[in-house]
C-alpha cells in the first residue's frame, strides 16, 4: 500500500508560499486535466482581511458585473477511477484564524476518508535558471520519509499556511509530505515560472505514483529559460552572477556534496520570512 494511501489532497496557496506562481499553476493544471467537483469552500468573512487581499470585480458570463472574493476550496475528481485520487485544496493564504481555517479543512478530509496530504510550495532562492529546478521534499512522518525517501526538515522559525495545514493533517492522523521548488530570485519578475511548475509536477508524480499532466510545460520551460538567457547576454553583471550560481549548484550536485545543501537553502528562505535574497545579498 502506498505510504500516502489512495486518496491524497494536494494543496497550494497563492501568496507567500507561491514564488513564480509555480505551486498554484501546478494545481491549476491538475484541475484542468479532469473534471472536478466542489467538496467544500470557506466563508471568506472569517479568514481574510480585505484591505490586504481585496476582492475583485469583473463581468460574469451573462455579462453582468460580479464581485469575486478571496477564498479557498477543496475539490475532488467528479468521476474517481480505480487508482489513486488526487483531491485539490487551493485558494489564497488566509490573513487570520489559521487554526480554525486548518481545522475546518482537515475535519472535511477526515469525514471523507482522505488518506494523505501533500503541500506544494515555491521559494525564491540563490539558484541558477540554467540548471534543473531543485525540489525540497520532506515529511514529519517517519513512515512516509522511509517509504518515499524524503528528507526530515530541522527548520525552526516562522511558517506559512502550508506548514500549518501539514501539521494539522498529521495531528489528525493523515500522513503528509511537502514539496518546495527553488525559483531563481533574480528572475522574480519573469512570472509565471513554468520550469518550477514542471519540477513540482514531476516530483508529485514520483511521490504519489499518479501520472500527472504536464501539458506544454516542457516547451514553456525551454522558452522561459531562453528568454532569461537573452536578458543575461545583454547584462554582463547578471551573466557573471549566474555563472557564480552555476558553480555553486554544480558543487552541490557533485558526488562529494552534502545531502543537506537544499535543505539548508530552504531553511534560509523561511528564516527570511519568505523574501528572496535580492541583489544586495548576492554572494
Amino acid at each position: 500500500m502506498h505510504a500516502l494511501g489512495s486518496r491524497i489532497v494536494v494543496a497550494a496557496f497563492d501568496g507567500w508560499n507561491d514564488a513564480g506562481e509555480a505551486a498554484t499553476a501546478a494545481v491549476t493544471m491538475l484541475r484542468e486535466s479532469v473534471e472536478y467537483e466542489l467538496v467544500h469552500t470557506i466563508d471568506p468573512e472569517l479568514y481574510y482581511d480585505y484591505q490586504y487581499t481585496r476582492p475583485s470585480i469583473g463581468f460574469a458570463s451573462s455579462g453582468s458585473r460580479e464581485l469575486k472574493w478571496p477564498g479557498a476550496s477543496l475539490w475532488r475528481p467528479a468521476e474517481p477511477g480505480p487508482g489513486t485520487e488526487l483531491w485539490l485544496l487551493t485558494g489564497v493564504e488566509p490573513a487570520r484564524a489559521w487554526q480554525a481555517f486548518s481545522a475546518e479543512f482537515i475535519d472535511i478530509c477526515l469525514r471523507d476518508d482522505v488518506t494523505g496530504f501533500v503541500t506544494l510550495g515555491a521559494m525564491l532562492s540563490d539558484v541558477p535558471h540554467t540548471r534543473p529546478i531543485s525540489v525540497f521534499s520532506a515529511s514529519t512522518n517517519e513512515e512516509v520519509r522511509e517509504a518515499l525517501s524524503l528528507e526530515r526538515s530541522l527548520y525552526e522559525g516562522p511558517v506559512g499556511i502550508l506548514s500549518v495545514l501539514e501539521h494539522s493533517a498529521e495531528q489528525g492522523g493523515i500522513p503528509s509530505a511537502s514539496l518546495w521548488a527553488s525559483v531563481p530570485h533574480y528572475v522574480a519578475s519573469a512570472t509565471p515560472s513554468p520550469k518550477a511548475t514542471l519540477a513540482l509536477l514531476d516530483r508529485l508524480h514520483e511521490v504519489t505514483g499518479v501520472d500527472v499532466p504536464r501539458g506544454t510545460l516542457r516547451t514553456d520551460a525551454a522558452t522561459w529559460e531562453a528568454s532569461i538567457d537573452a536578458a543575461a547576454a545583454e547584462d554582463e553583471d547578471m551573466a557573471d552572477y549566474i555563472r557564480q550560481l552555476e558553480q555553486t549548484r554544480d558543487t552541490w550536485d557533485s558526488p562529494d556534496a552534502s545531502g543537506d545543501a537544499i535543505a539548508q537553502a530552504f531553511e534560509r528562505y523561511l528564516r527570511r520570512g519568505g523574501e528572496g535574497p535580492g541583489p544586495d545579498k548576492r554572494r
